[in-house]
């Protein structure tokens, strides 16, 4: 009776580390979790194999243990340690924002195959090429603006 007590203990302790490990440090569904309710219901059905009255007794202390626990993690400061406190206050800027408009020219930074770098009015910008690959250093010109590209073609097709 005192080993399948201390076998019950086992199992329930070990499976309330698990799922605890689980929610706590390990992201999404992993071995833990899995292990963990394993043990769980393995000790659970063992409780109540040995008895109805050690089964309530032990479902209902696994419980209490596992709420304890969980609040008690909760509550600490043991995660502040390694809790991400980084704010990012950076916002995506619009090209039409920008000031750029059709008609304005500039020059290609990098490969626009078919999205590159470009310099428009001194501002670099993510650029995109109307049809076709253009090299670096190109002369370009502003077609028209959506709301993160410029799309431009080369400069001597508009003459």
């Amino acid at each position: 009776m005192i080993l399948d007590i201390a076998i019950i203990a086992f199992l329930l302790i070990v499976a309330i580390v698990l799922i605890l490990l689980e929610i706590f440090f390990l992201p999404g569904i992993t071995l833990a979790g899995i292990g963990g309710f394993i043990f769980a219901a393995g000790g659970i059905i063992f409780a109540y194999s040995a008895g109805t009255m050690i089964g309530h007794i032990s479902l209902i202390a696994s419980i209490l243990v596992f709420g304890i626990a969980f609040v008690w993690l909760m509550r600490s400061n043991s995660f502040s340690r390694v809790a991400l406190k980084t704010d990012i206050n950076s916002k995506l800027t619009s090209s039409r924002d920008l000031g750029i408009q059709p008609g304005d020219e500039g020059i290609t930074l990098s490969r626009l195959a078919p999205i590159g770098k470009a310099r428009i009015n001194g501002i670099n910008v993510e650029a995109k090429s109307e049809e076709e690959l253009l090299d670096e250093n190109t002369p370009v010109i502003v077609v028209r603006v959506d709301s993160y590209n410029v799309i431009v073609k080369p400069k001597d097709e508009q003459n």
